[in-house]
């Protein structure tokens, strides 16, 4: 019993999206058509393939272990199609990537406009997500994570800085009522806005000073998630409710305007930026490859990048 690839890929695309209208919006085309295909390839399977409610829609077993062995078969039929594009004058296709906020805020943001501008004949979709996640398996063909995040079966280029620091500081209103640290131990008797991984995991804040490494935990009146809840602590720090600590990059603008004070600079500890990976297992999609290309091509265009000096 056969099902179209339309249908299939349909049925994918609603179980990724998490519904029928985010399907749709993220593959251009109606909600109505992924339904009705859905309904086609239930009713060819005789088999319910997803829990539909008025909130959510979720696979069922069944449908759950068609995306199992849906994902790898998929992919591997993408892969076979975008052999032709070979053939073309220009790159096209879809370029899926799976970035932590932060790489999308600190990394891809200057690189997006100029390669599509680049690749007309591409689409990017990026998904933000900071957990570590199988490629493959989420339907991603590239992801930007951390060196201590990598997978050894994955390969790995320079994405954006070489270096990055995460900042500390606080706003002029409260260093006047509070005092300033003089060393990260301090921290201790501060109000501290802190972030949360989904698992439940609060990183410590780490610093670094002639060879000297200190962990602390600090504790304050707010906990966000990170990622979503990161700019609802960087408001409450412009505010004056208590000490950040978070991507130099990302605080640069509210240090310069001086809305925020750097706290104990000289501590702040340098390490190596994100990287672009992906699987060495697979033919590359042209997508990709002009991606990679176009990262490589920033990177040899820009100036090299230095440790990033603490005084």
């Amino acid at each position: 019993m056969q099902a179209p690839l339309q249908d299939l890929f349909a049925f994918l695309a609603v179980v990724r999206a998490g519904g029928f209208r985010e399907g749709a919006r993220a593959g251009g085309t109606s909600a109505s058509s992924l339904s009705e295909a859905v309904r086609r390839l239930e009713a060819r399977l005789g088999v319910r393939l997803l829990h539909r409610t008025t909130r959510s829609v979720t696979p069922t077993e069944a449908g759950t272990r068609l995306v199992e062995r849906l994902v790898p078969a998929l992919g591997e039929v993408e892969t076979a199609l975008d052999v032709v594009n070979g053939f073309r004058d220009r790159p096209a296709g879809t370029l899926r990537l799976n970035v932590p906020l932060s790489a999308a805020r600190l990394v891809l943001a200057p690189l997006v406009t100029p390669f599509l501008q680049a690749y007309p004949d591409i689409k990017l979709e990026i998904v933000v997500e900071d957990g570590f996640v199988d490629l493959l398996a989420a339907g991603c063909d590239a992801g930007i994570r951390y060196d201590e995040r990598l997978e050894q079966d994955m390969i790995a280029i320079p994405i954006g800085p070489r270096w990055q620091r995460f900042a500390t500081a606080a706003s002029p209103a409260y260093l006047a009522a509070r005092g300033r640290p003089t060393h990260p131990r301090d921290l201790l008797g501060h109000l501290c806005l802190r972030g949360q991984f989904a698992s439940g995991a609060m990183p410590a804040w780490e610093y670094e000073r002639k060879g000297e490494v200190l962990r602390v935990e600090p504790a304050g009146p707010l906990l966000v998630s990170l990622g979503s809840g990161v700019e609802l602590a960087v408001q409450a720090a412009r505010d004056g409710l208590g000490i950040i600590h978070l991507f130099e990059g990302w605080l640069q603008p509210d240090l310069d305007s001086g809305a925020l004070e750097p706290v104990l600079k000289s501590w702040w500890r340098p390490f190596t930026g994100p990287f672009l990976y992906y699987s060495g297992r697979r033919h590359l999609p042209s997508p990709l490859r002009a991606f990679i290309d176009f990262v490589r091509a920033q990177e040899d265009a820009g100036k090299p990048s230095r440790k990033p000096s603490s005084r």
